[in-house]
Formats: C-alpha cells, sequence, structure tokens
C-alpha cells in the first residue's frame, strides 16, 4: 500500500462517517414526520398488526404481571412515584382513545396530565392503581376482540399520529415497558461489621 493510498483510506472513512452523521441530523431536522411515521410504522402498527386483539390482551397481561412486580421493587422515593404517575397517566389516556374506537365516547384532544393520580397518592396506593389500571385495558382488549372496529379505524395520538386499536394496545404495552425500566429499588446497605 502506498504512502498515498493509507492518507486516503481513513479520509474517505471519515468522509462517510460524517455524511451519515449529516444524513441522520437532516432527518431528524427536515424529516421527522417521515422518522416518526417510520417509528410507529415498525415498532408498533406492523408487530400489532400480526397480532388478534386476543393476543395483544395476553400481551398486556403477561407484561402487566412483570410491571407490577418492577413496582413492587419499586423503593419509595419521588421519583418511583413520579414514574409510576406518568406511566398511569399515559394509561389511563390511552384508554379512553380506545374507547373512542369502540364508538363509546367521541374523540378530545387532550392531554395525560388529568388522568394522572394527584401528587400526594402513595407509593402503595400507586401500586395498586397501577394494576387496576392495566387490569381495564386488558378489559378494553377483550372488547376489541369481542366487538373490533372498523378495518382502518384509527385514533389521533398527539405525538405520534394516528393509530390503530391495535397499535394504541401495543403502544401502552412498550410505553408502560420502557418507563417501568427506570424504576428503581431501595439501595442495599450492609449490616454492620460486613
Amino acid at each position: 500500500m502506498s504512502k498515498r493510498s493509507r492518507v486516503f483510506v481513513p479520509a474517505v472513512v471519515t468522509v462517510a462517517t460524517v455524511g451519515v452523521a449529516a444524513g441522520a441530523a437532516y432527518m431528524a431536522r427536515y424529516r421527522r414526520d417521515d422518522v416518526k411515521e417510520f417509528f410507529v410504522a415498525q415498532a408498533l402498527e406492523r408487530p400489532a398488526g400480526r397480532m388478534s386483539y386476543a393476543e395483544l390482551g395476553q400481551s398486556l397481561e403477561r407484561s402487566g404481571i412483570l410491571l407490577a412486580q418492577r413496582a413492587a421493587r419499586a423503593a419509595d422515593t419521588d421519583v418511583n412515584r413520579g414514574i409510576l404517575t406518568h406511566i398511569i397517566g399515559i394509561e389511563r389516556w390511552g384508554q379512553n382513545r380506545l374507547r373512542v374506537a369502540l364508538g363509546q365516547q367521541a374523540f378530545v384532544r387532550d392531554e395525560h396530565h388529568p388522568y394522572k393520580p394527584g401528587a400526594g397518592t402513595t407509593l402503595r396506593e400507586l401500586q395498586a392503581l397501577l394494576s387496576q389500571t392495566r387490569a381495564q385495558t386488558v378489559e378494553l382488549a377483550w372488547r376489541l376482540h369481542d366487538a373490533p372496529p372498523p378495518e382502518g379505524t384509527t385514533v389521533e395520538h398527539n405525538g405520534l399520529g394516528p393509530l390503530t386499536p391495535k397499535g394504541w394496545l401495543r403502544y401502552l404495552t412498550q410505553h408502560a415497558d420502557i418507563e417501568s425500566r427506570r424504576l428503581r429499588g431501595a439501595k442495599e446497605h450492609p449490616a454492620l461489621g460486613e
């Protein structure tokens, strides 16, 4: 390899790396909607579309067990209570969107904040509310199984755009799973003399 080609190869790799980074920055800045649509299609709608409402309900039940276990191990801290409050608020908000898909109520473009438990709610109360809220979401999945909305039904998500009812169920499963991973348990303190 000549001296010239030894300099040329790293320069090409550097230019290619900068080009990929610039392309990603361009996509993030100017093609945000395209990236969002790609995410919704690949991470929510496509996997959910391959499942029945019954399978999505069973998935919600299974993930609800893990969710309750994580919540049970959580230390009683402001951060953990905030995470649980957020998860419950989003799940209740999503339930209302599912009720729209079922024709039980009219669409209202609102935020998840009014659906959150009050600021003074204890950790134990939040743990119980989390399980109750997930059980209500599972119940909605079974209602969708019993009386599925017409094909092509979507309900708006404020940030992600229109989601099918199956997409909503997957979103609620994924959101709670991801957020609950942030919960932290009490620090282990070694006994005196150890």
